[in-house]
């Protein structure tokens, strides 16, 4: 195994090797997220890891891949608790970023997410609560899909805020996105996708060299597709204030307990992010859940069943070692990642690059369970 321990952290056990099925010779990077047989679960946290047992099963995710031939080759880091979009793990390091080398990997999947751009994996498995699948896959070059909220389990997962986690995975190649999706949600249909939603305010929510990578796709790639235009604001600054306090409040449900009785277990930008869930009230979570509702039917609405195209996110990979930057860049990124979040949608990235040659995605939203079909969509364009 490749020994960056920024991408890998050692294996406690030899992992199942599976010998039949239509992902056989794929290598699997399963994300420190989910239970993997023999194996303990860290969360990207060392302290968690030295407390933790090992796993009697593995998830129910890991085993629907491994159940369709994929060969588990390690497992990968994470943001700490996958409460962040950066890649940056205090304790294990950041991952290379082979796509823009000067450039943060993305998280919180970043471990995955490198092992498939340095080639030494073809399916990474990953969850997705606010980007995490979506947001390295951008930074990487990599496709990357976001799965239908519930249509894979979450068994055997680790939880940070079970209203918006899911289940995803990322290839460095469509035809392999296809290939893993048909091979987990086989008995979701394909239903035709054949008009794409367009809105110039969500595309020019990212910055300028990104909508202008945004925008050359559509009309290059989407040239035959008919278009709906959406000529009214959204209220995106809304729906991620929204989206971040339902994801802290159900964070700190989950694991305030634990964290309290472990100063300083976390590095200084996760923990002060526990710290500002801390203090969620039970009233801002009950008004925040009320307003996720009409959220999600909106959005939903907005989508129809069209295929929504906007930026994956708002900004290239920022510089290392530019917490500043990091911080801009999560808030622009947010808005744009809290509609399928919120909505439980499935979202493909699809890579592309910037007049600068930076790494950059096109994110496309379907509708509910329309995972297969957005795939098939990534895969001809």
């Amino acid at each position: 195994m490749h020994d960056d321990p920024a991408v890998w952290r050692a294996l406690d056990a030899a992992l199942p090797t599976p010998v039949a099925g239509p992902l056989v010779g794929l290598r699997l990077a399963v994300t420190d997220l989910f239970a993997v047989v023999g194996q303990r679960l860290g969360a990207g946290s060392p302290g968690f890891l030295a407390e933790a047992a090992p796993e009697p099963a593995s998830a129910g995710a890991v085993d629907d891949l491994v159940a369709a031939g994929a060969a588990p080759v390690g497992i990968t880091q994470c943001d700490e608790f996958a409460y962040a979009l950066t890649g940056v793990n205090p304790h294990y390091g950041t991952p290379a970023n082979p796509a823009a080398p000067d450039r943060i990997s993305g998280g919180s999947s970043s471990g995955a997410a490198a092992a498939l751009a340095l080639d030494l994996a073809d399916i990474g498995l990953g969850t997705d609560t606010a980007g995490s699948i979506r947001v390295p896959a951008a930074y990487q070059g990599l496709f990357g899909l976001r799965t239908t909220h519930d249509a894979v389990s979450r068994a055997g997962m680790f939880p940070l805020a079970p209203p918006l986690d899911a289940v995803g995975w990322l290839t460095r190649d469509a035809l392999t996105l296809a290939r893993v999706t048909n091979a987990v949600l086989p008995g979701q249909g394909t239903a035709q996708l054949d008009r794409i939603a367009i809105s110039a305010g969500l595309l020019a929510a990212a910055d300028d060299d990104i909508t202008d990578a945004v925008w050359r796709f559509v009309d290059s790639r989407m040239l035959g597709l008919p278009r709906r235009e959406i000529d009214h604001d959204l209220p995106l600054d809304h729906w991620r204030r929204v989206m971040t306090v339902l994801q802290g409040f159900e964070a700190w449900r989950l694991h305030g307990e634990w964290l309290a009785a472990h100063p300083g277990v976390l590095g200084p930008e996760i923990n002060g992010r526990f710290r500002s869930a801390a203090a969620i009230s039970a009233e801002e979570y009950a008004e925040a859940s009320a307003q996720a509702v009409a959220a999600r039917t909106a959005i939903r609405a907005l989508v129809g069943t069209d295929v929504l195209v906007i930026p994956t996110a708002a900004t290239v990979p920022p510089r290392r070692a530019t917490p500043g930057a990091y911080a801009a860049a999560r808030i622009g990124t947010l808005n744009l990642t809290c509609l399928a979040s919120l909505a439980g949608l499935p979202a493909v990235s699809v890579p592309l690059r910037t007049a600068e040659g930076m790494p950059a995605g096109a994110c496309l939203i379907g509708p509910p369970h329309s995972d297969r079909a957005l795939v098939a969509l990534a895969t001809v364009l």
